[in-house]
């Protein structure tokens, strides 16, 4: 499983000009389902998500994660960061998990989430949808279960 996780002031996203999903201060992830990825993978990279220590605390260090400053999620979907671009110019996507395994995993994925954080939103699920941030800082963290 891999994820992109940008630490954010607010963010949201809509399908043909409507809102359907927003938040405020929190983290923002786009996940991609590998073929292979398992309930581990699922597990390891919501821990991960929620725990990363990538909020400032009081001293203006690194040193709070999205639990503990009680901040919102956005997951959404992301197929695409499976692309593989090595051959040619057209990315070949078949490391990515097929729609209705990720479809299932990625709504386990989000269930799970909403146990943990209090606000937990998401984009619609195989949408072209406009996702729209504004980054907090930035600071963007690139995750992958497999390595």
């Amino acid at each position: 499983m891999k994820a992109v996780i940008q630490r954010v002031k607010k963010a949201g996203v809509s399908i043909e000009g409507k809102a359907v999903a927003e938040i405020g201060q929190g983290l923002l992830a786009l996940v991609g389902i590998g073929r292979d990825d398992t309930v581990r993978d699922m597990d390891w990279m919501l821990e991960k998500i929620v725990n990363l220590r990538i909020f400032e605390s009081e001293e203006g260090r690194l040193d709070r994660s999205l639990l503990d400053t009680k901040g919102a999620l956005l997951l959404v979907s992301q197929f695409t960061l499976y692309g593989n671009c090595k051959k040619g110019r057209r990315p070949s996507f078949s490391d990515a998990m097929d729609a209705e395994g990720a479809r299932r995993m990625f709504a386990l994925l989000v269930e799970k989430a909403g146990r943990l954080v209090d606000k937990v939103e998401t984009g619609v699920f195989q949408a072209a949808m406009d996702v729209h941030l504004v980054n907090d800082g930035p600071v963007t963290i690139i995750l992958d279960s497999r390595v």
